[in-house]
């Protein structure tokens, strides 16, 4: 052995066992006895790769490479640095001649792939791995990359799949045990994704990016008091990690540990200042504690980083509506029109629903929507075969089976479906606030569940699971709606009904339940869900609702003696700028009148008085009520009221059905959408159509009017009061006959295998 070769491999030897100083020594010292070594050349280029410094291994590699040009390992070497220095295109064309070389080394189109990986272009990539693979079945690291590529390319399904064949040959790889379950979750797999969490970070019990994941997948699955035990762990590691920092805030918020939650983000905050997400998040739990210009700070701040963000956009478009604050409000306007016309994603339904009141406008949001909100591919469970049932199943599925608007308004058409032709399952996805109303409706179903701890795909195959024929969802894409769950198409037939004033966007929702005066036909253009016209009113009310005997006087709910009482217990987000200004004027040209109000958020009240001093009126004559915990009471003091005005471009709904109830008249005006067509809708129900107008104008002039004509005003009253037990719109069980007979109707559609499409329901005799 001459010495030359001694000398290399001794600091060979000492760069395998990764004495990477002393190899380096060795490295040196041969060198400059002999310049033009080849071996300790390329090996010291090696060594400088794996120290960090491509720009000394490259020069070490070059130099051998031109002592001997096709040496693959030379040329290995020239690749891995030139690759590290983004020079990229030299690399692949390095990688390309060491593969003409050695065409079945299996780690040369490995390494090959993984650059074309690095520069963006995957399929090439994964053919490259592919090749590999093909000259050794059992490459862990072409098996692992090439399931990553095809997770980048969305490709999730495919991408389970080689990480499962990769987990059969080494069942321990923890990372491809975090990203198999990652890519799961984005199928909407979760409940199959916790057990090869939990195995990888059995294995691998600090790992912060699966514990960090596996919370959010808790969170996901609604397991929150175990995803903030998961994402406490992870701290334990890493406590300065913002991202954690931010997902334990997240839980704490959804917990309703509002302090906690506020802390968590506040720490995120102190490491990574300019988070968009942490910002809007955080303001969001300041939002509820009623710290609204903090809020607003921070709404404000989070868009400016992140314009693009809609999440952030509606949270900061929510509380500028809730304040009533119509300057920020219109120029949020000009940027929610702007991206609503370049179709760019950026906005969230809630702005549009409520300050534009254009049906457009709402179809595009809700379709962009559902694109951020489901996985990007989605598998329907097996469809089941349409044989007709002895009884028909309809399961209604909604997260608010509790005190709760939607609740109070279905509970008695529950109560009240027939159980000869059908049987009624009831699906609760929300929280059990152990409420009144939230026990009636849990009886009021044949069989009830709670399924608010599960997934989307549990929710799902429970559907399946009791064969529902018909499943009705109550949310529509309204807060806690389990939109995923009907991706996966769990019932023959899908209907939305009641919780949301507009179309969902979703090409697996059949129907949407309505009636020709809140959903004309013209629009269904806008309506992904083809119509059901119930005659009458779509409405239900719940008509067992008693109102207290007691009635407190005007003086004790803060009501002049004397004078026209005008009044609208819509919440603040829905008065906007132009009704504001039509109740303005309507004071002004009725003496000694007010406006009764529900008790709202600090800064929406001095903001409504401000617009009133603005325009020369008494502040004074703003009157706000508070809230009463018991809904008699409430009815009852609508008695002591002349006259409800709705609202637009977002009308009243459930606050309608409550004056009309209690016996106080209301005055509409017809809205460009469903939403601001609720209100004509029971007015002509009740057998009230003079009482909707089609022009502000004419409904300012009707409200003066009627305060000018105390005998108009009281004939008016007179006709509700007779026309309550007679009319459509209390008639609840004439509704449950309405809506048992489109079921029986769209489900004969389906068994004779045609495609859902627009239905009238013939009115009773």
């Amino acid at each position: 052995m001459s010495a030359a070769i001694g000398d290399v491999q001794r600091a060979l030897s000492l760069h395998r066992q990764g004495r990477l100083a002393e190899a380096e020594s060795a490295y040196g010292a041969l060198l400059a006895r002999q310049p033009s070594h080849f071996d300790a050349l390329h090996l010291f280029g090696m060594l400088r790769m794996q120290q960090g410094r491509p720009d000394e291994a490259l020069r070490l590699a070059e130099s051998a490479a031109r002592l001997r040009a096709d040496a693959p390992e030379a040329l290995a070497v020239c690749a891995f640095a030139l690759s590290a220095l983004g020079r990229r295109d030299e690399a692949l064309a390095k990688y390309d001649r060491l593969i003409k070389l050695r065409p079945s080394d299996a780690d040369c189109h490995f390494n090959r792939g993984v650059l074309l990986s690095q520069i963006g272009r995957h399929e090439a990539a994964l053919e490259s791995y592919d090749r590999a693979l093909a000259i050794r079945s059992d490459h862990a690291p072409a098996l692992f990359n090439r399931a990553n590529t095809l997770a980048l390319g969305n490709r999730f399904g495919e991408a389970c799949g080689a990480y499962e064949k990769l987990l059969q040959l080494a069942p321990n790889h923890v990372a491809a045990l975090g990203s198999y379950a990652d890519a799961l979750c984005l199928l909407g797999r979760h409940d199959e994704a916790i057990a090869p969490y939990q195995r990888a970070l059995a294995l691998q019990p600090g790992h912060i990016a699966i514990l960090n994941n596996y919370g959010n997948l808790l969170i996901e699955l609604r397991r929150t008091d175990e995803a903030l035990v998961c994402f406490d762990r992870a701290l334990s590691f890493s406590p300065n990690d913002a991202e954690l920092l931010f997902n334990r805030g997240n839980v704490l918020a959804a917990l309703e540990r509002a302090e906690e939650a506020l802390a968590s983000y506040d720490r995120a905050l102190a490491i990574v200042p300019n988070r968009a997400d942490v910002l809007n998040n955080r303001a969001n739990v300041l939002a509820g504690l009623n710290r609204h210009e903090e809020a607003m700070r921070d709404y404000e701040r989070a868009l400016a980083l992140d314009p693009r963000n809609p999440h952030v956009f509606d949270s900061l478009g929510f509380l500028v509506l809730n304040a009533c604050n119509w300057t920020k409000a219109a120029r949020l306007a000009e940027i929610a029109q702007a991206a609503i016309a370049d179709k760019s994603n950026t906005i969230g339904l809630t702005y549009p629903m409520f300050y534009f009141g254009n049906p457009s406008y709402l179809q595009t949001c809700a379709r962009d929507y559902l694109q951020r909100s489901l996985p990007a591919t989605v598998k329907p469970l097996p469809r089941r075969a349409a044989a007709k049932p002895d009884k028909l199943r309809v399961a209604y599925i909604s997260a608010d089976f509790r005190d709760h608007a939607v609740a109070a308004s279905i509970v008695e058409l529950l109560e009240r479906h027939d159980r000869t032709d059908f049987e009624f399952v009831g699906l609760s996805t929300g929280r059990d606030d152990g409420s009144a109303i939230r026990a009636r409706i849990a009886k009021s179903f044949d069989r009830f569940h709670d399924v608010a701890s599960s997934s989307d795909r549990g929710i799902a195959e429970l559907i399946s699971g009791l064969d529902v024929n018909i499943a009705v969802d109550l949310n529509g894409l309204t807060r806690g709606n389990r939109v995923g769950s009907f991706a996966l198409r769990p019932a023959p037939v899908q209907v939305v009904y009641l919780g949301y004033a507009g179309t969902t966007g979703a090409d697996f929702i059949d129907y949407f339940l309505a009636d020709p005066t809140v959903l004309p036909s013209a629009e269904q253009r806008y309506f992904s869900e083809k119509i059901i016209h119930l005659p009458d009113c779509y409405h239900p009310s719940d008509t067992t609702r008693q109102i207290a005997p007691v009635i407190p006087t005007r003086a004790e709910l803060g009501l002049p003696e004397n004078g026209f009482v005008f009044c609208c217990f819509n919440r603040s987000h829905k008065i906007s700028a132009s009704i504001f200004a039509a109740w303005a004027r309507i004071l002004e040209r009725v003496p000694e009148s007010v406006l009764w109000l529900p008790k709202m958020a600090d800064v929406a009240m001095a903001n409504l008085r401000r617009e009133f001093t603005t325009r020369g009126l008494d502040p004074g004559r703003l009157i706000f009520a508070p809230r009463l915990d018991r809904i008699e009471d409430h009815l009852a003091r609508h008695r002591r009221a002349d006259l409800f005005l709705d609202t637009l471009p977002y009308g009243a709904h459930s606050t309608a059905l409550d004056a009309l109830w209690a016996g106080l008249p209301m005055l509409s005006c017809v809205g460009a959408s469903f939403a601001g067509r609720v209100g004509s809708s029971l007015l002509k129900a009740v057998g009230l159509p003079e009482m909707v107008t089609t022009s502000l104008e004419d409904y300012e002039a009707l409200a003066v009017k009627l305060a000018a004509d105390p005998a108009l005003s009281h004939a008016i009253r007179g006709k509700l009061d007779a026309n309550r037990s007679t009319y459509p719109l209390f008639d609840t069980d004439r509704l449950r006959r309405y809506i048992e007979a489109a079921y029986k109707t769209i489900w004969d559609i389906h068994q004779r295998g045609e495609a859902p499409r627009h239905i009238m329901v013939e009115p009773l005799a």
